[in-house]
């Protein structure tokens, strides 16, 4: 505890003397969090941790000097590497998961972490179960009183409760969210009241700043969780001596009344007056204990800002796998397909895909609103099961079992959080969103978690998975709700791959790829592509797969070439074959079929050789996909272009319902053909 308060004080110093660059500290907190980190077991339990659990982390095992290498930025931080600020705790041998500065995501992330002992228990078929999981493990997540107020804490008390999972809740009451107190946060000023009546869970309530009652309240909690399998959630309250963080002065809003009353309850002033007077330690003892702990923080300091920063040229290390490249000619099996069977639309080749990659990685499980065939398993044999809305998951249930293919909560940050948590136990989910138009929720778990985690963590912890989502329109009927694209905005998250195929083969190449890729996937499979029959195709073998950044010709031009993907695909051949009917125009289309990465080579191979271009999407024109390709063609191939790059996309606004008003607002195949002939015409 003393140890813990020093480090904060160091910190607190070394930032006024602009030697680190953030500090936020746990004062106050310590009492609760040593109990914790007593009665709880690195590497064998896992952690979520707050980031100001500084006092667990050093029980638990992360030592002083990385904590101070993590606040200098230095390039021995071999936890981060100069990535995360100081205090956002991760540690591989200890089971600590890397976390964001994101308050109340790591919710839904431990769930999922819980969840996947919960399937590795069931999963008979993993050869190597038995080594991932222990049957008293208990998985710890701790936040601050106001992170309750995210959507994110509720879903995952739904979930943990459902499953009855073995989740140990902290939540460390302050009083304060930054200059914001408890009341305004929570209805009556107590998250434990508000959950008393929470089926399936055991709160509990304890002054943090008394070690021993803490002790014992971790203790019931953990016995409960280790024993009943059932999570439950343990409400400390704490003080916060110090402001927020160093960038905050709580005098603007505490009073110093309030702050004094604090003070008394400071957790190390209690438990050294309990020392003293109670269990017969004497004062030398303690002022033995404070003179190590500074002197070896001490040494550590002058030391660690010695060191220096990680090079410049680190900045990419590990945005994506550097294990397995989802580019490379491994997963290129297009030349040579083995095709059997009748042709088969792209819905029952994913479909087909699913069933054999299920069939060869027992590791995978498939999560998502009505993907299973049904919920209530003794129906299976009554009713045909639903297996999606658009029925790319039918049968998976009934084939692999409820413990691989499941139903979810109709939450999509419930979803993704908790694929993202059992990603980081070795598990590969494919989770389904119902509709793109719906993937709003998970954004924050995608961009700012699932994105980073490699990143942040230097490659200590990873997430692969796959998320599968509907997207486009097209539909008639479909309106602002089931006919949105907004690609743009999930290309322009590093880490993140981004597919989007136009054909049957293509879904069934790419989603081999990206089930095999070690990265967080986006599959976009649009949805007017589902059942046409100008895409299909035989089954190409059970190997057959596709690299990502390959594009495809899908026809030979020599006086325009368009660049595109998904729906307008077929768009632009109709458009390019009607060019060469009225005109004798011969123009290239290229289809793109991944957008993160995408193939510049090939763009540019074409480009040089037609000498203009036209980009045409889905998303609205401006900010949308095709402006970044259209800079980049306009900035690297200016010399080779004999006109201006054209853009053709939807309108800046929504789809509406009335077709005829959809179709004015979706690029048509006379918008491509207008624009061919007023770019050849230049």
């Amino acid at each position: 505890m003393y140890q813990s308060r020093r480090l904060d004080d160091k910190e607190l110093l070394l930032k006024k003397q602009n030697r680190i660059f953030f500090q936020i500290s746990g004062a106050g907190h310590e009492a609760v969090l040593t109990a914790v980190g007593m009665q709880m077991r690195p590497g064998y339990d896992w952690f979520y941790a707050y980031y100001r659990d500084r006092a667990l982390a050093l029980e638990l095992g992360l030592t002083p000097t990385e904590q101070l290498l993590s606040a200098v930025a230095a390039k021995e931080d071999r936890l981060s590497q100069g990535r995360q600020m100081p205090s956002h705790w991760g540690c591989p041998r200890l089971h600590m998961v890397s976390r964001s500065s994101c308050t109340g995501m790591q919710f839904l992330q431990a769930v999922g972490t819980a969840e996947a002992g919960y399937r590795y228990s069931m999963i008979e078929e993993i050869a190597d179960r038995a080594e991932r999981f222990r049957a008293d493990e208990v998985v710890y997540v701790s936040a601050g009183d106001g992170a309750t107020s995210e959507g994110e804490f509720w879903e995952s008390l739904n979930t943990a409760t459902n499953l009855q999972l073995p989740v140990f809740y902290l939540i460390e009451d302050n009083g304060y969210a930054i200059s914001t107190p408890v009341e305004v946060q929570t209805v009556g000023g107590s998250i434990s009241h508000l959950l008393r009546s929470f089926p399936g869970l055991k709160v509990m309530e304890c002054d943090g700043t008394d070690f021993l009652e803490s002790y014992a309240a971790v203790e019931e909690c953990l016995r409960h969780v280790r024993q009943e399998r059932g999570p439950a959630l343990l409400h400390a309250h704490v003080i916060r001596p110090y402001s927020h963080s160093q960038s905050d002065d709580e005098a603007m809003y505490r009073p110093e009344e309030e702050r004094q009353q604090e003070a008394a309850r400071d957790p190390i002033v209690k438990l050294e007056r309990s020392l003293l007077e109670q269990a017969g330690v004497q004062p030398e003892e303690l002022e033995k204990i404070r003179r190590q702990v500074d002197a070896e923080l001490a040494e550590v300091t002058d030391r660690v800002l010695q060191l220096p920063q990680p090079s410049r040229d680190s900045a990419l290390d590990f945005v994506y796998s550097p294990e397995v490249d989802p580019t490379s000619a491994v997963f290129d099996t297009e030349a040579r397909p083995e095709f059997t069977g009748n042709d088969l639309t792209m819905v029952d080749l994913i479909n087909r895909c699913l069933h054999e990659e299920m069939e060869r990685n027992p590791r995978i499980v498939v999560l998502g609103e009505d993907v299973a065939d049904v919920s209530r398993e003794q129906y299976l044999e009554k009713v045909k099961g639903k297996g999606g809305v658009f029925k790319v998951t039918a049968n998976l249930q009934r084939r692999f079992g409820s413990h691989r293919v499941f139903n979810t909560p109709l939450a999509e940050a419930n979803i993704v959080g908790r694929s993202m948590g059992m990603a980081v136990r070795g598990l590969k989910p494919i989770a389904e969103i119902q509709f793109f138009d719906y993937i709003w929720p998970a954004y924050m778990q995608m961009r700012n978690e699932i994105a980073v985690l490699r990143w942040r963590s230097a490659n200590n912890w990873k997430s692969p998975m796959v998320v599968r989502v509907p997207i486009g329109g097209y539909l008639k009927g479909g309106a602002i709700y089931h006919s949105q694209s907004g690609a743009s905005l999930f290309t322009a998250i590093p880490g993140w791959r981004v597919v989007l195929p136009s054909s049957a083969l293509d879904a069934y190449g790419l989603l081999r790829t990206a089930i095999r890729c070690d990265d967080p996937v986006l599959f976009l499979e649009h949805k007017h592509l589902y059942r046409q029959t100008y895409n299909k195709s035989p089954h190409p073998g059970a190997e057959f797969s596709i690299p990502f950044g390959k594009a495809k010709v899908v026809r030979e031009g020599r006086d325009l070439t368009i660049i595109t993907y998904g729906a307008l695909v077929q768009r632009s051949l109709v458009a390019a074959n009607q060019a060469a009917e009225q005109a004798g125009l011969q123009v290239e289309v290229i289809d793109l079929r991944t957008l993160s990465p995408y193939d510049w080579s090939a763009i540019e191979r074409s480009v040089r050789k037609t000498s203009r271009a036209i980009v045409a999407y889905e998303d609205p024109l401006s900010w949308g996909y095709g402006a970044e390709l259209a800079a980049r063609i306009s900035s690297e191939l200016f010399a080779d272009l004999d006109a201006p790059v054209r853009r053709v996309a939807s309108l800046d606004c929504f789809v509406a319902y009335a077709p005829e008003v959809e179709d004015a607002i979706l690029p048509q195949t006379e918008d491509l053909l207008r624009a061919i002939r007023e770019v050849a015409a230049y």
